[in-house]
Formats: structure tokens, sequence, C-alpha cells
């Protein structure tokens, strides 16, 4: 089990869009492995291989209750949002403390490289869609709160930087 370490915001690697990955190595197989290493450990419900610092389009979700059912994507892409949308809180490892409610489609239809190499398209609804989404985005280079108002992004920053001069 490796659990790596999250960058801290403004890591300029969780602000830079990733590389596409070519084809799927075992090197790949060991970073999703550690990546749900990660996931678990903190515990969240997705994780994108910027965040510890890998600037590959590499992603792992799993949003079960028993856990254990990491879907490992790379290259993913929504082919479809539906046009109904759900709130939920999101947070981030990278900018730990401070939350927000982001407001995103509540099913999608992404396309991505599976474990195997083979191009997959699946739905997620609900958490799973919320999460494969913020995936997504960190992949982008791009983080929660950037789907927040600027006033409310300012906040959340302001509120996210004094926590961490408390440490």
């Amino acid at each position: 089990m490796t659990v790596r370490l999250c960058l801290p915001y403004p890591h300029p690697c969780l602000k830079a869009p990733a590389a596409k990955v070519s084809e799927i190595t075992d090197e790949m197989r060991a970073v999703w492995a550690d990546m749900v290493d990660t996931m678990d450990a903190m515990p969240g419900y997705g994780l994108a291989a910027v965040q510890i610092g890998v600037p590959l389009r590499l992603a792992v979700v799993d949003c079960s209750d028993d856990r254990g059912q990491a879907i490992l994507m790379a290259n993913p892409e929504v082919l479809h949002a539906s046009g109904q949308f759900r709130e939920h809180e999101e947070a981030s490892p990278n900018l730990p403390g401070v939350s927000a409610v982001v407001r995103r489609p509540r099913a999608v239809t992404v396309r991505f490289l599976n474990a195997s190499g083979q191009t997959e398209d699946r739905d997620f609804v609900n958490l799973w869609a919320t999460s494969v989404q913020h995936q997504i985005d960190h992949l982008a280079g791009k983080m929660y709160f950037d789907h927040l108002s600027a006033l409310k992004r300012k906040m959340l920053l302001a509120k996210a930087d004094k926590l961490r001069k408390r440490q």
C-alpha cells in the first residue's frame, strides 16, 4: 500500500492541464494503485493523478458504500451531461479544511480507457457523476471552487489561507 502526499494548492501541477495517456502500461497501473490507496486513506470519493503530482490524465473514482469498487480511468471525457442538476458539498485534499456546494449535472456519460486499455463508455449518476466531473476538472487544471462566484471563491480561498497559516 502506497499512500502518496497530495500537493498543496496553489501548486502549478494543479493549475495545468494534464497530458493525455497514449497507452495503458504497468507504470500507469501502478500509479492507479497508489491513487486508490491514497483515495481510501483520505477517505475520499475520487482522485486525479495531478493531485499527487503526476501530470497525466488518470483518475480513480469509488463512491460505493463498501469501497473496493474503484473505477480506473485514463483520458476521461464527458460525452453527454443531463439537463438535470444536483448540488453536492465538494472539497479537496489539496485545499484542506474548506468545502463548498457545487451544482453539476446529475448524470453524465463518460468515455475513457480502462485498465485493460479498452475504450469504455459508462453512465454515472448522482454522487458517482459528481465525483467523475470533479476529477475531470482536476485533469483540466481546475478545482471545484472555480465553479463558484468570484466573491464566494475569494472568501473560500481566504479561509483556506487563514487555516494554513494556523498550522
